[in-house]
């Protein structure tokens, strides 16, 4: 019997070694994000009241979106910051571009229109920013000091804000989030995180009450009170919390849930697709998911720590908590703990720019593991 399980265990490790080497990917990583897009595809079915088109244009997204994850995972990592700083520029031309003379939509101005194609450089600006800062600081000593931090913080804050006055909050805090783990992972000082949280507290006020929509300010104030408006600003808020307290600990069962197929949970398919699952599925449901994510984070962060070169690590680690910042504030817009600010939910909701951003960070991962185990530093 111990044979056989040893026979069994070596089998397995050839298996993960011959997928590293030949295919580029990362078994383990693979067979996560692969289990979620699946969940993703049953919620989805259900939420869109069984519609089989739909269920055929996600697959066809999902797919789409594989593809491009398996070929950047090809792409050696050393070629991602020999574009970084091109890239970055690139973007924040395109972002100057869309201030000044980009296209409005649903109220903000976030596209630019090239005439075969219309796209938000937002979306861009995820991938090009924790590649530069980390391109940036692993070409000067560690940790960084006061004028690296400082140009750092520029090279962050510049398209933040460029993109938080489209406005679009939520893109502007993923972009910046994405930069400032870097930063940290790099050994950024407590003395400078203590500075910034306190830079950041005191420009609250000032953003409240000069910069912020109306609109935002009021998706904030429905936080704390979506009672009080429960037809309007509060309705997307007590709808998800009644769905997800419907279903208990075990759910409904699978298209038996009610506030999606009654027409109560907007957005069932998209920002909300989590109450949906939560309703159907319940505590125990929510909580494999969660453990899905959680493993996908830990692959993540232990790929940044395997990895060969310094600015593999901080492009790693970075991608791993955006990505777990993605799902904390779905999660908590869904659960009411943090305003609506229409953040996807990770390879479940439906969604095409989101899903690209999504998958070409996984693919930077799985090429800077598989770049690993090709120099034959496995472990």
């Amino acid at each position: 019997m111990a044979s056989d399980r040893l026979q069994d265990t070596r089998w397995t490790d050839r298996v993960g070694m011959t997928l590293r080497s030949v295919f580029k990917v990362d078994p383990l990583l693979l067979f996560f994000i692969s289990l979620i897009a699946m969940i993703g595809v049953v919620a989805g079915y259900s939420a869109s009241e069984q519609s089989a088109a739909w269920v055929e244009r996600s697959i066809l997204r999902l797919g789409l979106g594989f593809a491009l994850m398996l070929a950047i995972a090809q792409i050696p990592q050393r070629w991602f910051f020999v574009v970084a700083p091109w890239l970055f520029v690139m973007v924040l031309s395109m972002l100057v571009a869309v201030w000044l003379v980009g296209d409005m939509g649903g109220g903000a101005q976030r596209w630019l229109d090239l005439g075969v194609i219309r796209f938000q450089p937002a979306e861009l600006m995820k991938v090009a920013m924790p590649m530069t800062i980390a391109w940036f600081l692993a070409r000067r000593p560690l940790p960084p000091g006061a004028l690296d931090v400082l140009v750092a913080m520029l090279a962050v804050m510049i398209p933040t804000a460029l993109i938080a006055i489209q406005p679009d909050l939520g893109s502007s805090l993923l972009i910046m989030a994405s930069g400032l783990f870097v930063l940290f992972f790099a050994g950024l000082s407590w003395w400078y995180i203590g500075g910034f949280a306190a830079l950041s507290a005191a420009a609250m006020p000032v953003m409240w009450f000069f910069f912020m929509h109306a609109y935002q300010k009021e998706r904030v104030l429905t936080l704390f009170n979506p009672a009080g408006d429960p037809l309007g600003a509060g309705y997307h808020t007590i709808q998800s919390m009644i769905a997800i307290g419907s279903g208990g600990v075990w759910g409904k069962g699978w298209l038996q849930g009610t506030q999606s197929h009654l027409d109560f949970l907007p957005e069932g398919t998209t920002d909300f697709i989590l109450a949906v699952f939560a309703e159907e599925f319940g505590l125990v449901g929510l909580l494999a998911l969660f453990a899905l994510y959680l493993a996908v984070i830990w692959r993540g962060l232990y790929i940044a720590e395997h990895a060969e070169s310094v600015e593999g690590r901080l492009l790693a680690a970075s991608i791993s908590m955006t990505f777990m910042v993605y799902v904390l504030v779905n999660a908590g817009m869904v659960l009411g703990l943090l305003p609506v600010v229409g953040a996807p939910l990770p390879l479940l909701s439906y969604g095409g720019t989101a899903l690209v951003t999504i998958m070409v960070g996984l693919g930077m991962l799985m090429s800077i593991r598989t770049q690993r185990s090709f120099l034959g530093h496995d472990r």
